[in-house]
């Protein structure tokens, strides 16, 4: 028997899909070249049965916490952490008395984690803000074919620059992060940005 999260599955058959995206530039002789790649989530597929006198039960579970976008543990075949539910399928026959055929996708999810340290009140008066008001830091919300040298054009800054206030590698940006390129005050926002007052 397989497991996702607390329900237990009868499962048949899985199935796994892993892909990159590469963006390539052209050059003026031989093949263009590849100066970007982005790894995509990782996809599983799995088919099979949910049996037991609380079939149904069970099947709505999953489905409530696929919309709530609860991420899970798959224990099969394969062991697969931090998974979401991206789509349930069933479907009854006469010949299975105590439950249902169920198919479900999978899909891996990576949180960016932002370390913090707690800081002790030493009774010293905070830092003067230099920014103008009304300053808004810009964040650009990441997708497919961006990099750093594009971003660094569009938004009026450096490659070092947007390195520096990311802590991504350049060829591993992932899809839909937030990153700072600037502020108000020297770029203009683009249709892929938005901005938070004082670098929130």
């Amino acid at each position: 028997m397989a497991r996702l999260g607390k329900v237990e599955l009868r499962i048949e058959t899985e199935g796994d899909s892993h892909s990159i995206d590469a963006t390539t530039n052209p050059v003026e002789k031989g093949n263009p070249m590849t100066d970007h790649i982005l790894t995509k989530p990782h996809d599983y597929s799995l088919s099979g049965e949910i049996l037991g006198p609380d079939y149904q039960r069970d099947k709505e579970y999953l489905i409530s916490e696929m919309e709530k976008g609860t991420v899970f543990t798959y224990i099969g075949r394969n062991v697969v952490k931090d998974v979401l539910i991206m789509d349930i399928q069933g479907s009854v026959h006469s010949n299975i008395a105590n439950g249902s055929e169920i198919s479900i996708k999978l899909q891996t999810v990576k949180f960016a984690a932002t370390p913090w340290t707690k800081v002790k009140n030493t009774g010293e008066k905070k830092p003067v803000d230099t920014k103008p008001a009304g300053t808004k830091v810009v964040y650009h919300v990441v997708k497919a074919g961006d990099t750093y040298s594009a971003l660094a054009k569009k938004y009026n800054t450096t490659v070092k620059q947007l390195q520096e206030w990311n802590k991504y590698p350049p060829t591993k940006i992932p899809i839909g992060v937030k990153l700072h390129v600037g502020d108000t005050t020297s770029i203009g926002q683009g249709a892929n940005s938005f901005s938070t007052k004082g670098g929130s």
